[in-house]
């Protein structure tokens, strides 16, 4: 009666049919889908999240930028980054990561 489910399988089957989305993206327009996460402050459990977020792209094919900044940012400071990045034509996603200090 119990069904025991193969996590790691699961993931992996799902990280591949996540994967071809890129992947048709790139072959049929050129486009190379992008991710930007922005980080503020050292926080070691974002640092963590941040890093798999990238390594999942490099995986899946896509173009990954991370930005740090320091844990002074101002809000308009950060603000502002969003705006830059945001204009990228690089970028068709963005993360700002939390918790913010």
């Amino acid at each position: 009666m119990d069904n025991l489910i193969d996590g790691k399988a699961v993931a992996a089957t799902v990280r591949g049919e996540v994967a071809e989305r890129p992947r048709r993206l790139h072959d049929e327009t050129g486009i190379r889908a992008g991710l930007a996460v922005i980080i503020v402050g050292e926080d070691p459990a974002s640092q963590v999240y941040v890093a798999n977020k990238h390594r999942a792209c490099e995986e899946a094919g896509m173009h990954s930028l991370q930005v740090e900044m320091p844990a002074e940012t101002t809000q308009a400071e950060l603000e502002a980054k969003i705006d830059e990045v945001a204009a990228d034509p690089a970028i068709h996603g963005m993360i700002v990561q939390m918790p913010l200090p």
